[in-house]
Parts: C-alpha cells; sequence; structure tokens
C-alpha cells in the first residue's frame, strides 16, 4: 500500500507538471500572436527613403507652439506615403492680395502642392500671427532685432543657412537661449529644384545645416525647412518631406533685403499693419535695418488689431 501511495504522488506530480508547461506554451504563444499582429508592410515608396528615422517625440514646450504634434529636430516624421513625383520643374512662390486683412490668393495649385508634400503658407492658429526672419548672412541688424523681440516678449522663427551659423554662432545661441525657433534656410541658399534630382546632394544641404546648428548650440534644429528663394517643385518639396522637414512659405513679404535701398520705417510698419490676416506667416529679413527699427511698432499695432504671436515648430 505504501508502494501504491507513493506511485500515485508521484503520478500527480507529474501531470501537475506538465500542466504548467502548456500553460506557459500557451502564454508564450499568446505574446507571439501579439507581436505578429501589430506589424504592417512598408508604405508604398518608403523604399526611397529607407534610411530616415520615423519616430517623432513631440514639441518639448506645447505652451509656446502652435502644433503640439510636430516632430522634434533630430527624428523626423514618417517619409512620404505617395511616391516620388516625376515633375522637377521649378517654381517661384508668389501670393496675390485679397480684401484687406484677408489671407492672400496663391498660384495655382501652389496651395494643392502643399497639401500634398507637407508644407503651409499660413500658421495653425487664426488668432496668431507669425514672425519669421531669413538669415543668409549678418548686417549688423540681428542683435536690434533680438533686442526688440525680448523687449516686446514676442519669439519668433529663424531660418538659418550652414554659413550664417559658422559665421555668427554667439548670435545663433541666443537666438536659442530667447525662446525662438530655429529652423533650415540650408547650407549654401541654393534652388532646390536644382538639386532635387540628386538625393544625396539634397539631403546635405539639410543635413549639413543642422550638424552646424547642433555643434553650435548642443540642440537639434527644428524640422522646419523655407525653400531659399521661395523656388520650390512637387519633387523638392516631396524631398523636403522624405527628410523629416516641413515646407514653410509665407503670406507676407515686402522688399526688405537690399541692405542699400532699404524702405524707410514708416513704410514699412504700413506694409507689416496692412499685411496682416488670421494665420499670417510674415517673411522678413534679418539684414534689413528699416525691419529692426519698425519693430516695436509693429508688435504694438498687431496687438492692438487683435493679434497674438505664435512660433512654427517641427
Amino acid at each position: 500500500m505504501r508502494h501504491e501511495g507513493i506511485e500515485m504522488v508521484l503520478g500527480l506530480r507529474a501531470l501537475l507538471l506538465a500542466c504548467l508547461l502548456a500553460m506557459v506554451a500557451l502564454a508564450a504563444g499568446c505574446a507571439t500572436s501579439r507581436v505578429a499582429d501589430t506589424s504592417s508592410p512598408a508604405p508604398a515608396g518608403s523604399e526611397e527613403v529607407a534610411d530616415e528615422p520615423t519616430s517623432a517625440p513631440g514639441p518639448t514646450d506645447p505652451a509656446l507652439r502652435d502644433d503640439d504634434e510636430t516632430p522634434a529636430a533630430d527624428e523626423p516624421g514618417p517619409p512620404p506615403v505617395t511616391p516620388a513625383p516625376d515633375d522637377n520643374a521649378a517654381r517661384g512662390w508668389y501670393y496675390t492680395a485679397n480684401a484687406p486683412h484677408a489671407v492672400p490668393a496663391v498660384a495655382p495649385g501652389a496651395a494643392d502642392l502643399l497639401a500634398d508634400y507637407g508644407g503651409r503658407f499660413t500658421g495653425l492658429e487664426p488668432a496668431c500671427v507669425y514672425l519669421t526672419f531669413d538669415q543668409g548672412y549678418e548686417n549688423g541688424n540681428t542683435s536690434a532685432i533680438l533686442d526688440g523681440l525680448e523687449r516686446n516678449g514676442v519669439r519668433a522663427t529663424f531660418f538659418v543657412t550652414a554659413s550664417y551659423i559658422r559665421n555668427n554662432p554667439a548670435l545663433v545661441r541666443r537666438m536659442a537661449a530667447g525662446g525662438h525657433v530655429v529652423g533650415n534656410h540650408s547650407a549654401t541658399h541654393p534652388s532646390m529644384p536644382g538639386l532635387a534630382g540628386d538625393p544625396a546632394a539634397f539631403e546635405e544641404e539639410l543635413a549639413d545645416t543642422a550638424r552646424a546648428y547642433r555643434d553650435v548650440t548642443g540642440a537639434e534644429m527644428a524640422h522646419i525647412f523655407r525653400p531659399p528663394m521661395g523656388e520650390y517643385s512637387p519633387l523638392s518639396l516631396w524631398r523636403t518631406q522624405a527628410l523629416g522637414y516641413e515646407s514653410i512659405f509665407w503670406s507676407f513679404a515686402h522688399r526688405d533685403w537690399i541692405v542699400d535701398d532699404q524702405p524707410p520705417v514708416d513704410i514699412t510698419i504700413t506694409r507689416m499693419l496692412a499685411g496682416s490676416h488670421p494665420g499670417a506667416i510674415y517673411l522678413l529679413h534679418g539684414v534689413s535695418s528699416s525691419d529692426a527699427q519698425a519693430l516695436d511698432a509693429a508688435v504694438a499695432g498687431l496687438r492692438a488689431q487683435g493679434y497674438r504671436f505664435g512660433m512654427l515648430d517641427g
């Protein structure tokens, strides 16, 4: 009897061990199924940009951004899901004023291209206007512009070239320290459609600028891009988006970039106030002494019109 009891106990232990092993195997099989079920095929056209990262954390300061879903500069957003377009015919960005204080009209098809390939010419928040400054080289006015922005409690967006960053590191660090957004304006200021047929050269224009900014500030550049001279094509917009950047154009500009033929300050103020509209993106130039001197009055006037000041981010 004692022998039979021992055999019974051993049999029960073996049965329990077999049940436990079966449960472990079943759990492992469920976990494997969950992983397999979440996989998905690569998007169409992804072979064009297979080396691009796809993760995208949100901005570090949502209270100061007009879009809290934009990717951080060092981790581009997902690449385009559409194939690369064949059209690389260069276009020049322009707008045509509508009624006073209304969003201007743009070239036929231009807004559709921006919608297709990740760009914009107005901001996302209609209650805001957006001051942007293109910085191709320094002409002695950027310090005054930064002083005026700080004095008025306004944060802006600066689009800088690689050469500007390397030649003016203190000013670029001041932009970053002041809470301004710093975006990409290319390394050498070329016409981007002219490079769109060479993916490596196109990418290097943006990558070199981002490296220069990282070297000077220790931070990552916002993934927004101002095409030099406003020149673009469907293919250049697609390549910009494939690199994780948003193309930023404008809905206000004036003739402020010719350093020895500056508009009178009162004319600049009048233009800026007359050209306001919901979500306006102002294209200004850091070389402009007129813009720098007009800043206080322009900010006060835009606030009197009921606008706040937003920043573009990416």
